[in-house]
């Protein structure tokens, strides 16, 4: 049984924003909760000690964070991806380092940095260890949506915080999401994180 707190993805969907780049994520007044999907040695290895690592987690790459659970079910495409996305991970974290992290993130592209040239956007970006992406959101059978969802790519100090000290417990959720994976035929029966609107301080 998963700690999620679980909601109907039709409810839910009646209160989530329809476009303009959104946050959704579950939440409480001091965490956060983000998805990965890694092998199943790396996931095993962060149930186990409650922190990510083993032989086949790098520290030295970018490494992707997605609050959005739908996003990442079309990323992962419902765990029918490759080997490297065979299990989600739902790690929660802190709300200070998360805000943190999207105060400080350079966009991935020139054109939604905000940044005058594409000179001061690659200094920026090469400086940077926090990259934020808004990709189109998708619905649960894979449908784009206006709405934006957001990721954040982490690397250097930034990585070495998220695992080794901001993140508060992990959790795999793979079976939820082969269980909920069996309701997309009908909707009304699925079930999914429950997810509001998160505004980072």
């Amino acid at each position: 049984m998963s700690r999620l707190e679980l909601s109907s993805y039709l409810e839910l969907r009646e209160t989530w924003p329809s476009e303009g780049k959104v946050v959704l994520a579950q939440y409480d007044a001091e965490s956060i909760v983000v998805y990965q999907a890694f092998n199943a040695v790396t996931a095993a290895h962060a149930v186990e000690h409650q922190k990510l690592g083993g032989p086949r987690y790098k520290l030295d790459r970018m490494s992707w964070i997605k609050p959005n659970f739908m996003w990442m079910m079309y990323r992962c495409n419902w765990l029918r991806a490759d080997d490297e996305q065979a299990r989600v991970l739902a790690i929660r974290i802190t709300r200070t380092f998360f805000d943190e992290l999207m105060r400080v993130a350079v966009a991935s592209s020139f054109t939604a940095s905000g940044v005058e040239t594409q000179e001061e956007w690659k200094r920026a970006l090469k400086r940077s260890e926090v990259r934020m992406q808004w990709d189109p959101d998708h619905g649960p059978r894979g449908g784009k949506l206006a709405r934006r969802a957001v990721q954040l790519g982490l690397r250097g100090e930034a990585l070495r915080r998220f695992v080794f000290e901001e993140t508060r417990s992990i959790e795999d959720v793979s079976d939820l999401v082969r269980t909920q994976r069996e309701n997309l035929g009908d909707l009304t029966t699925l079930q999914v994180p429950t997810e509001r609107a998160y505004n980072p301080i």
